[in-house]
């Protein structure tokens, strides 16, 4: 997609020792362009900053910058890859109105969709079955409906939502695609076990990240990263979430930036509906249905409101089976209590369990209680 102009300064401003984001902000409104910020005396750069970053600013350009921008600028000349900065016309709208706007993106895919509408799907890496389910049918209703998706390629509820978007691409003719934001440098996919995942979203929807190449996976920059997440979207969801999710920090910062917030509720007795309930309690909006969010997000809307239906369709099952779902309702059980509830014994049960589980009905949980995840 071509190098952007003045790349070297930006890739220079932000690798200076000692400034971060709100310095540069301060530099850029300061002295307009990066290249200006190199070439202001030592006096002007030290009335905007303080003495030791006035010095690193005037100073040379150590060799691992020079080196980081060599590399930087041979990436973005590749094939579908762009870096956006703070000056470029084509950094997303919406990002901007965030109080935290990264200085820099770097995108590989699509960076047409970076500002069409979109959702945040976010959750529990450590999903149930029922919150996988619910993260993939709910990004294929909203896809069809023509919404992106946004989420961070972490395993679990990210990663069915980022799979969900691309099923509806291939199978039902979807109109939104899926957009990563990843807490490494853009040339590093993290986990590993996602990277099938994020190579098909390079090339159908597209990865974003405000971290120069070769970043490694450094914690502490996955929370901060959540920003983006939310910022890019005009709402947020979360799936499923402990009470101290990292997901409940993105629901947090879509508030504080003026987005829409959804939680689909879940049981009483599963630590992973207690963040959803917990954001429940605080306004977040119920939903139980895509039509919910769409509903609320209409005025956003090109199109006019079309019903969203949940793609993914139970099986038939037989209708012992299915009185047997009757009798487990929706909180985790245990088999005596089941076996009571539904007059079978044990080895009816076992068996009409073991049916439901192949079937993707019912899961097990530790402890060995059931489930009905349908």
């Amino acid at each position: 997609m071509g190098a952007v102009e003045g790349l070297e300064a930006w890739v220079r401003l932000e690798q200076t020792a000692g400034v971060g984001r709100e310095t540069a902000r301060k530099l850029l409104g300061a002295f307009g362009l990066p290249e200006n910020i190199f070439s202001a005396s030592f006096s002007a750069l030290q009335k905007v900053v303080p003495e030791r970053i006035a010095l690193a600013l005037s100073g040379t350009l150590p060799a691992e910058t020079e080196a980081l921008i060599e590399r930087t600028l041979a990436w973005v000349e590749q094939s579908d890859n762009a870096i956006l900065t703070l000056a470029d016309e084509r950094y997303p709208r919406l990002l901007l109105d965030i109080p935290d706007p990264p200085t820099m993106l770097y995108v590989k895919g699509r960076i047409d969709i970076l500002s069409e509408l979109s959702l945040a799907i976010v959750g529990s890496r450590n999903a149930t079955a029922q919150g996988i389910a619910n993260a993939e049918r709910f990004a294929e209703a909203l896809s069809v409906a023509g919404l992106h998706t946004v989420s961070g390629l972490a395993l679990g509820i990210d990663a069915a939502a980022h799979r969900g978007s691309l099923t509806s691409l291939h199978n039902h003719a979807g109109r939104g695609s899926t957009i990563a934001v990843i807490g490494t440098g853009i040339d590093i996919v993290y986990p590993a076990r996602n990277r099938d995942l994020a190579h098909q979203i390079a090339a159908e929807g597209c990865i974003v990240s405000e971290y120069a190449l070769g970043t490694p996976a450094v914690p502490a920059n996955f929370p901060r990263r959540n920003r983006i997440i939310s910022g890019l979207a005009r709402g947020t969801l979360v799936v499923e979430a402990a009470a101290q999710s990292g997901s409940l920090i993105t629901a947090r910062q879509a508030a504080e930036q003026g987005r829409e917030v959804f939680a689909i509720p879940g049981s009483i007795h599963s630590p992973l509906a207690k963040g959803c309930h917990q954001l429940i309690r605080q306004g977040a909006k119920l939903v139980e249905s895509a039509q919910h969010i769409l509903e609320e997000l209409q005025p956003y809307m090109k199109l006019p409101l079309a019903p969203a239906k949940l793609l993914s369709k139970l099986p038939d099952t037989a209708a012992t089976e299915s009185a047997l779902l009757e009798a487990m309702g929706y909180d985790p059980v245990d088999a005596t209590t089941l076996a009571t509830r539904a007059g079978l014994d044990a080895a009816s049960l076992a068996a009409q369990l073991m049916t439901l589980e192949i079937a993707g009905l019912v899961e097990t949980l530790p402890g060995g209680n059931y489930r009905r995840l349908a």
